[in-house]
């Protein structure tokens, strides 16, 4: 009796053992899913701003406190960021429910290295330097102007041969016309990724980040918002032309 009530339990903690992977990958997809969804409910936050103010809003830093973090002198009307690259998204600016004590917004890992992470493009447009982040720089660098410019933020399907210039090899380009981009660390809230892999490629501080199926040393999730659709909500706002 006693034997068939080991070999029972023997079997029982096989079965457990078998599901308990699966259990926790489903976990994780559903995880990965409800951060698009919330990187994409983010870009229409990010996009509303830019209706009500006339420029995209420059990313927030841990001292900001979720508002918007400018350079020293600099304001919304030049619009000089902190940090163009390496900020976060600035929620208490952008009024966005379930804030954290820094007034930032947590991915659904919730950790405090998940604070979903915002860029934006900081470059000059037809001359007009800053023109995404400055009051009416769009306007003043005119739509064509917007359409003509050689690139904005790249966003690389592979960081292998990406650099800070760019994705390498046009295969490797899933964009270069990112007006600004949105990034969640996943599970592993950008724990020290490895040197040189794809995961570090976000963080690095550049222009280029890198945008490609959950592999096992990558479970970023990165959503982006093109320069054309922010023209297109502008235009529709009458903020533009």
């Amino acid at each position: 009796m006693l034997l068939e009530l080991l070999l029972a339990m023997l079997v029982l903690g096989l079965l457990l053992a078998g599901t308990a992977m699966p259990l926790a990958a489903q976990v994780q997809l559903r995880r990965m899913d409800d951060a698009r969804r919330q990187l994409e409910e983010a870009r229409d936050a990010v996009l509303g701003f830019a209706v009500a103010h006339g420029r995209l809003p420059c990313p927030a830093t841990l001292a900001s406190l979720g508002q918007e973090a400018f350079g020293p002198g600099s304001d919304g009307n030049d619009g000089g960021c902190a940090d163009f690259h390496a900020g976060f998204l600035p929620g208490a600016a952008l009024a966005l429910p379930g804030l954290d004590a820094a007034g930032l917004v947590r991915d659904p890992w919730a950790g405090e290295r998940n604070r979903v992470r915002y860029a934006v493009f900081g470059g000059a447009i037809n001359g007009v330097s800053r023109a995404l982040t400055r009051a009416n720089g769009m306007q003043m660098a005119t739509l064509q102007g917007l359409g003509a410019a050689p690139h904005y933020l790249f966003v690389c399907s592979s960081g292998a041969l990406a650099n800070a210039s760019g994705c390498g090899p046009a295969a490797s380009q899933a964009t270069r016309r990112a007006a600004f981009v949105l990034l969640s660390t996943g599970l592993n809230g950008a724990l020290d990724p490895a040197a040189g892999g794809d995961e570090a490629r976000n963080l690095d501080g550049d222009a280029v980040f890198v945008s490609h199926e959950a592999a096992p040393d990558f479970d970023d999730v990165l959503h982006w918002g093109a320069i054309h659709l922010v023209i297109n909500r502008m235009v529709v706002a009458g903020r533009l032309p």
